[in-house]
Parts: structure tokens; sequence; C-alpha cells
């Protein structure tokens, strides 16, 4: 189990390269991640939802992503509360101290789908969350060192040396944890090192001497992280290209699915730019995306605060492209109805306009993999739907794509403006040479698929080449019934 001195310090992507790592050494290795929290979502092989980190790590396995790699999913709706999905499947709402008092009963299927998963591997990597010094929420975990215990899984402990104070992370959280806690952990590793790794061959030795624990190596900065999907939204950067084509993105409070945006980083005539709470969309956007949220309504306030709505607006007058995912295609309606508040207060809320359509939603919540055609190019994607709410208006008389012979999406009589419920469509290399062609880019013709592969075996190098990952296998114990 690879656990954080504190939240992200790499664990995600740890996981992920050793996984590819093992697995090139002809093991079968299977992902898990007790509880996550996200909203940035997968739609698994098996109708479920799990958190994105755990969808790449199961490609680093060569397996299809599974709702037992990641039972328990938190997805914020507001600052106090989540939606709670339990095996794939959503169960409810609660508000953060109703999960306090409700987690403690999810050990149970939490270790149900361990246990079953364990069945099909040989090696079994678990993703902690946040960090085990979190002592105040030590009661009732099923995340980290409650988990490690109640399965009888060995722990190394991850430092991030980037953020500073690295020797007080490791050897501090060995200080406030429970002894019997701490005698879980076998081992400790610092990642994110700066520089010459051997510039830290005192620190790393105090560590070894403060704590008794074996050390595994010090990570160096890992450059070419960003052509990995990120999890978390305090990760989202703008793309690394200077290209011509400039797509502008407003980071929403509750942004989901934003990795739908990685595969327009790697194009070198894209410009990406995210744009933060404060700062206005750029003036010179030839595309604004609207991507996905966990909160409509919630969302449309939070757009409006920021002024964005106006910006948006001037950039449609301005003849810009405007294309809405899931809850951004929501949003560009005339007005969102949530009659049974299941994304906050009961109530409507008016939309942006852009598109003639309205949104109501419903309990129902859509989960399923898609083979899709863009109806303008003719062009064909696979996606997924990830969403609760049903729209419909005039410009559904314009389909934005077409699945299985059903109309989907909507389009404004010009063209410019674009809605779709399908999350994952820029992925496919195709799609995405014809829309952004449409709009008068050029695509690199760049496989998306083969790019993420390359980065996931330089990254199982880089993690052999610096971390004894042959004493991490002998640390690993039998999974336990």
């Amino acid at each position: 189990m690879i656990q954080g001195a504190g939240s992200n310090v790499g664990k995600s992507l740890l996981v992920a390269g050793l996984a590819r790592a093992f697995t090139r050494r002809g093991l079968a290795v299977r992902p898990f991640k007790s509880q996550n929290m996200s909203n940035n979502a997968a739609v698994t092989a098996d109708g479920g939802e799990i958190g994105r980190a755990q969808a790449l790590q199961a490609l680093a396995c060569g397996v299809e992503p599974m709702t037992d790699m990641n039972p328990v999913l938190l997805k914020p709706e507001t600052d106090t509360g989540a939606q709670v999905v339990v095996q794939g499947r959503r169960v409810g709402s609660l508000r953060a101290r109703e999960y306090s008092r409700a987690k403690s009963s999810l050990m149970e299927p939490v270790l149900e789908s361990f246990r079953r998963l364990s069945t099909e591997a040989d090696l079994m990597l678990v993703e902690g969350a946040g960090s085990p010094a979190e002592v105040n929420l030590r009661a009732g975990d099923i995340a980290n060192m409650g988990f490690a215990r109640a399965a009888h899984v060995p722990v190394l402990l991850v430092g991030d040396i980037d953020r500073g104070g690295v020797i007080a992370q490791i050897v501090g959280t060995q200080a406030v944890i429970d002894p019997a806690d701490a005698e879980m952990i076998c081992g400790f590793a610092i990642n994110k090192f700066r520089g010459d790794p051997r510039l830290f061959d005192d620190g790393y030795r105090e560590i070894a001497a403060r704590t008794g624990w074996k050390g595994l190596g010090v990570l160096p900065w890992y450059e070419n992280a960003h052509r990995l999907p990120a999890e978390d939204a305090l990760d989202l950067a703008s793309g690394p290209g200077g290209g011509p084509f400039h797509v502008v993105c407003p980071v929403l409070s509750r942004i989901a699915n934003f990795d739908d945006l990685d595969p327009l980083k790697l194009e070198p005539d894209v410009r990406l730019t995210m744009v933060r709470a404060g700062s206005a969309l750029p003036g010179d956007a030839d595309l604004v995306i609207l991507p996905g949220t966990k909160s409509t309504r919630g969302d449309l306030a939070f757009l409006r605060a920021q002024g964005w709505d106006i910006d948006l607006a001037g950039h449609v007058r301005r003849g810009g492209a405007v294309l809405g995912l899931c809850g951004g295609y929501q949003m560009l309606g005339r007005k969102v109805l949530d009659p049974e508040g299941l994304e906050g207060d009961p109530g409507e809320t008016q939309g942006l306009g852009l598109l003639d359509i309205e949104t109501i939603m419903v309990p129902d919540k859509r989960l399923t993999r898609v083979v899709a055609s863009h109806v303008p190019s003719g062009a064909g994607f696979s996606g997924y739907e990830i969403h609760i709410g049903r729209s419909d208006g005039p410009d559904r008389a314009r389909p934005f794509a077409s699945v299985d012979g059903r109309d989907e999406g909507a389009m404004s009589p010009d063209g410019r403006v674009m809605g779709s419920y399908l999350h994952g469509l820029f992925a496919s290399d195709g799609f995405r040479s014809a829309f952004l062609a449409s709009l008068g880019a050029t695509a690199s013709g760049l496989s998306h698929g083969a790019a993420v592969e390359t980065a996931l075996d330089e990254l199982a190098v880089h993690l052999e080449t610096h971390m004894d990952i042959d004493a991490l296998l002998e640390m690993a114990g039998p999974v336990t019934s």
C-alpha cells in the first residue's frame, strides 16, 4: 500500500508506474483504492464508476477498469457534502459529518471488493488517500491505516520534497500515528526531487535513523507527468503548447471529468488555457469549452460571479465557437430545473441561453460507454456518459452526435454553439482531427492512446531507475481472507 505523508505527494502516479513496471515483469497486477474523493470519474466495464486515477492504473496493468478497484467514490457537490458511490453505484448524498459517522459501515464492501479483486492478481497495489497523519480522521478510517490493518497490507510511506519539510513529513507521521499503525509501515520513499538526488543523502539517512524504516529511493521530478491524466483539480494546468488555435476552459468550482481536455494539450497547434477564478476569459479565444461539473446550478452561479457569462456572450458575438460537455452542455440552455433537489436545494436556474434547450434533473443516473459519430463531420469516436438530467428543446433537432441511431446533443442554427453529454471524445484521434479542422485548426495526427502508453512505459523506467522496487515486492504479503 502506497500512503502519502500528505495530500498530492504523487501516490496515483506512483501506483500507475509501479503497476506498469511489475506488469512488464509478467505479473498480473491490479490497482485498488478503497476510498477516493474526486469528480473525475470513469465508467467501468461492469457499468459502474470509479476514480479516473484507478482507470489509468488499470490501463497500466493492461486490464479493463472495474468497480472493485475503487469501491467507495466520493464526488463533492458542495463545500460540505458529497455524492456517495459504493461499488460503482450512487447510494445517495451525505454531508461531511454524516459521512464521518457512516464510513465505518463501508469497510465490509471495501474488503469484499479487495478480496474479490485479489483472486485474479499476483500483486495488489493499493493507493491510500490523503495522509495517515490526519489522526483526527482515524476513527472508522477505511482509506489509510484502518484499511491497511483490516486487510493486513504492508505500507510504503511517500513524502513530497518539492513542498519542503520532507524530514518532518516522514518522521512526524511516525510520531503522531498510533504505534500499531506505525508497525504497518515497512519503508519510505521521497518523491519530486529537483536536481541531484545525492544532495539529499544526509536527510535520507536522518529519516532512516529516526524512524527505523528502510528507504526505497529518492525519485527525481518526473517531467512528463503532464502527459498522463490528472485526477485532482489542483493539478489542472494550461497546456505546454503555444499553437495558434486558442482553446479556453474556465475552471469551475465543481469541475468534473476535466481529463476530456488532455488530448488537446498534446496538439502542437493548440494553445490550451485553463482560466481560474478571478481572471477573465481571454478575448482571443477561438473555442471555449465549458467542462463537466458535479453541480450545474451551483457552477452557473459561480460562473456568473466571475463575470464569465459576459465574457462568453462577447466571445459568441465575435464569432467564436463554444462546446459544452455534460454539465457544461446543460449550462448552455435556457433553464436548468432540479425539482427534487438532486444537486442542492430544489429549484430552477436560468441558463446562459446560448442553446434553445431546457434540462431537468432526474434521479436516474446514466452510466454507459458509447461508440458514436460526429454528425457534422461523420467522424467516429468512443466515449462515455456519466450524468443525471435530461435535455430537450428545438436545438436538439441539430444533434452533435449519433449514438446507435439516437440523436445526441444539440447545436445552434449557425453551428457555433455545441453541446453533448459525451465524455472522452477528444481521445479518438480521427474525431479530434475532424473537429479541429471544422474550426479552422490543424491536428497533428498523433495517437493520444500511444502517447499515454509511452508515458506509462517511461514512468515505469523512471521508477525502476530510482526506486528499489525489488525490495518493495519483497515487502508485499499475502492477501488474507
